[in-house]
Formats: C-alpha cells, sequence, structure tokens
C-alpha cells in the first residue's frame, strides 16, 4: 500500500501564530497552488481519496478529487487548545514550558499529546492496511504526515520533528 500524503496549501495567518485545529482560510495564492499540485499527482491512479475535514485541507482535496473524497476528524492537525489562534510569544500559560519540554508526551491546555495525535493516526492507518487498497490520497497537515512518517520510519515520536517537514502543498509517498 502506498500513502500519497498530500499537504494542504498555504494559509492565511500571520506567522508566529499557533494554529493547529484552528479552521484557518488559504493564501491568495490557492489557484497557483492547486494547479502544481495536480500536476504532481496527475498520473496516479488512486482506489481511495481521504482527507482532514478543516477547511484547509478539506477545500483542497474536494478540488482534486471530487465527491470520492472521505472526510476523517483522525487526519486533523494536533489540537493545540487554548494556544489556538494566539501568536506563540505571546502565550501566557505556565504550562507552555513544560510543553515545550515534552510535547510528545504532554498535552497542551485543553488540548492534545504528540502521542494522543499519534494513536489517532495509527487507528486509522490500521484500518487502511485492512482494505488491501494500492495508492491512498491523503490530503492532511504537517503533523499527520511527521507521524506516519516517524511510523514508517520505525523512528521515536521525539525525532519526528528532526525529518525533513513536507512543504505546504507538497506530495510525498510511504509505501506501507
Amino acid at each position: 500500500m502506498i500513502l500519497h500524503l498530500i499537504r494542504h496549501t498555504k494559509v492565511n495567518i500571520e506567522p508566529g501564530v499557533c494554529y493547529g485545529q484552528k479552521d484557518i482560510e488559504l493564501l491568495e495564492t490557492y489557484p497557483e497552488e492547486l494547479e502544481v499540485v495536480k500536476t504532481n499527482i496527475a498520473d496516479i491512479k488512486f482506489d481511495a481519496h481521504y482527507s482532514s475535514p478543516l477547511t484547509r485541507a478539506k477545500t483542497l482535496a474536494t478540488e482534486l478529487f471530487g465527491d470520492a473524497v472521505i472526510f476523517d476528524d483522525r487526519l486533523m492537525e494536533l489540537n493545540f487548545g487554548d494556544w489556538e489562534g494566539k501568536a506563540w510569544d505571546e502565550i501566557k500559560d505556565p504550562f507552555l514550558d513544560v510543553w515545550m519540554e515534552d510535547f510528545v508526551n504532554k498535552k497542551c491546555s485543553n488540548g492534545e499529546s504528540f502521542v494522543m495525535l499519534h494513536q489517532r493516526v495509527v487507528q486509522f492507518l490500521e484500518e487502511l492496511k485492512a482494505l488491501e487498497h494500492n495508492h491512498i490520497a491523503i490530503v492532511t497537515h504537517g503533523g499527520v504526515i511527521r507521524t506516519l512518517q516517524a511510523i514508517h520510519k520505525n523512528i521515536e515520536l521525539k525525532e519526528a520533528f528532526n525529518e525533513a517537514p513536507a512543504g505546504f502543498g507538497e506530495h510525498i509517498q510511504l509505501e506501507f
């Protein structure tokens, strides 16, 4: 089974703002970015199409695959809880430093830990394996992609952020 991971295109939010499950719009460059993604996957025949339901992924997935897309909450980005939509340097939560020291295991205030994101992605992946598809398109977010890369490479979650991140609108393949 080959997963074709497609990260959503660039988002319309100020740099340095914490966003995970905050639903934000895409940049005005979206039409051009969409064409690049279409070109990059044009020769692939997908057996199934999945996407995060957040607008930034849903918009791209719908443009690429129409009504064939299955939206799954497990493909959403990390939930940053109380920190969503705030500039990182303006977050006054005393727990921020604790989380920064161990983001893998510690939850954001009223949000998730990286382990929690990992658990939902593993559950999703196990269900996919049972379907016996060859090529699966997944439109999602950086955190989900890093998690799948860590699973694929069999590395610890704390090492996942040492891997090269998938850029906005980038398509990468992982074979399981």
